[in-house]
């Protein structure tokens, strides 16, 4: 591990309201996987995900279920870990925010605001959504709905402390003045310009009084703590702030990536950005607001009945190819739509007939005209090696330069680029051809290289397929350690004598189309 070279990332803190859906699925599985490419380029990379526990709904939906709302966000909280788990997200921590290390040092930091004079007790009157516990006012509504959801909102008054942002509005714009590239993409930070920092900041509703269910305000037992102070503090609590231990907070703080869904952008954009500033902490790096997974009629619903859960398609078609579904799925700063045709399209096409079919022929030609032996001792090469090793060093440093700069996607069509062109090598050189005219000096050259090049292939992969990856390397007899990233420019790492796998599994089998988009629109309808 390089000395100094930490990369500290998070997801938002997750509503556990309900089932989650393939786009809290997308949000995890991108956070994942670039951790894993920071990772494997040798930093030292620390994910923490979380449960956002508190507030009316969950008081409510526990109370319809009999149950305590504690209980409630405890099952909840056991079904998020196992789906985690499932999907193999590689989290360091999870942190719920009833846990008594985030409640203590919650407190503490509202003790620090009132000290200050950035709280004041007032009465609060505005338009309030239920589902995302907010409160709007009459300019912010859209048609008379929640600008947010788009579900209705009723008028409620009551007594409540602020947070004084118009306070620190004047620093806002000049960080954001400093620092234009902190939100990406960049139309998320035009949007909470236009519809909220220009106009004029409003201050922030912090408690509330008309349920008990949240952290108690450190000063007025009788309010609780509302939502996004509760919430935006989970980045540092979990790493230890105002606690006795801030050993994890000195070493990973500033975090260097908050990835969130572009619904909340404008509360990581305005407050967190201010409630950091007041503590006299620095800010994170970079804020990446990704896009929605939608579907041919909007967004997912169950009561139309077009939600897709991600262990629907984990269980059918294993959990890589749900993972690179989603990821190639999402463009960068644009709504993504999720169709079973394409999913089924993109796995035939993508993973059966590129990936897999590359690795197959490779696995059998090497079994049938070298015994299952890797040639090494390459004396000789043809006309096309040359141009399938420039290949390879143009399409690594454009995934890199694109990861790099978070798009994901982007960087798994270069990596899709080499494997096509991989491919196309297969077809230019002809192995079958070779081994006929006994040109076996070529045919070595041939041989080895579709080893290399998969070799690299699964380093390039491993942030996003991580099992397809290990498989591959697996096959091709090759240990672990010899498919390092640093180990991308190398063509010295396969060992002499190294036999590959007699006969190896398919990583992705043919589908048969109609079948499948069938099962999926059934799932998608709870069937």
């Amino acid at each position: 591990m390089s000395e100094g070279k930490k990369f500290y990332i998070t997801t938002p803190i997750y509503y556990p309201s309900g089932k989650f859906h393939i786009g809290t699925a997308y949000c995890q599985v991108i956070t994942d996987c670039i951790k894993r490419y920071k990772q494997a380029k040798g930093y030292d990379a620390y994910m923490l995900t979380g449960l956002d526990e508190h507030g009316q709904k969950m008081q409510t939906v526990a109370q319809k279920e009999g149950i305590t709302p504690q209980e409630h966000v405890d099952r909840m909280a056991k079904d998020a870990k196992k789906l985690w788990d499932l999907m193999d997200i590689q989290y360091n921590d999870l942190i719920r925010t009833t846990e008594e290390r985030h409640v203590k040092a919650v407190q503490k930091i509202v003790k620090i605001f009132l000290d200050k004079g950035d709280i004041y007790k007032g009465e609060y009157e505005g338009w309030y959504c239920m589902p995302c516990e907010n409160y709007f006012t009459e300019t912010q509504l859209v048609d008379g709905k929640c600008p947010d959801c788009g579900r209705e909102v009723k008028k409620m008054k009551e007594e409540a402390y602020f947070f004084n942002m118009k306070k620190y509005e004047g620093w806002l714009k000049e960080f954001y003045k400093e620092n234009p590239e902190f939100i990406v993409p960049e139309k998320r930070k035009n949007e909470i310009f236009k519809n909220f920092i220009d106009p004029g900041l409003e201050d922030l509703c912090i408690s509330r009084c008309t349920f008990d269910w949240g952290i108690p305000m450190p000063n007025d037992s009788k309010h609780v703590l509302y939502v996004w102070l509760d919430a935006l503090t989970n980045y540092i609590t979990a790493l230890g702030y105002m606690s006795d231990d801030e050993t994890l907070f000195k070493k990973y703080w500033p975090a260097d990536l908050h990835v969130v869904g572009k619904e909340i952008i404008r509360f990581h954009g305005i407050y967190w950005p201010i409630f950091l500033h007041a503590l006299g902490l620095e800010l994170p790096k970079k804020l990446y607001a990704h896009s929605w997974i939608v579907m041919k009629d909007g967004k997912m619903s169950k009561s139309v009945g077009n939600v897709i859960y991600p262990e629907t398609l984990i269980e059918r078609y294993g959990l890589d190819a749900t993972r690179y579904y989603l990821l190639q799925l999402m463009s960068f700063g644009q709504d993504s739509m999720f169709t079973p045709e394409d999913f089924i399209e993109r796995y035939n096409s993508d993973l059966a007939n590129d990936l897999g079919n590359l690795l197959n022929r490779t696995v059998g030609m090497i079994n049938k005209y070298f015994d299952g032996v890797i040639p090494t001792n390459i004396t000789e090469k043809t006309e096309f090696d040359d141009d399938l090793h420039s290949c390879a060093r143009k399409q690594i440093e454009k995934v890199e330069n694109s990861m790099d700069e978070y798009h994901v996607r982007d960087a798994i069509h270069e990596i899709w680029k080499y494997i096509s062109r991989t491919n196309k090598y297969i077809d230019e050189t002809a192995p079958w051809i070779l081994a006929k005219e006994e040109d076996k000096s070529k045919l070595e050259s041939v041989m080895f290289n579709l080893v290399e090049a998969l070799r690299k292939i699964s380093i390039l992969i491993e942030p996003y397929m991580p099992h397809a990856s290990n498989e591959i390397l697996k096959q091709l007899g090759i240990a672990k350690e010899d498919a390092t990233w640093d180990s991308l420019a190398s063509y010295d790492k396969i060992k002499e004598g190294t036999k590959i796998i007699e006969k190896g599994e398919p990583l992705f089998v043919r589908l048969d189309k109609e079948e499948e988009i069938e099962y999926i629109k059934q799932a998608m309808k709870g069937k």
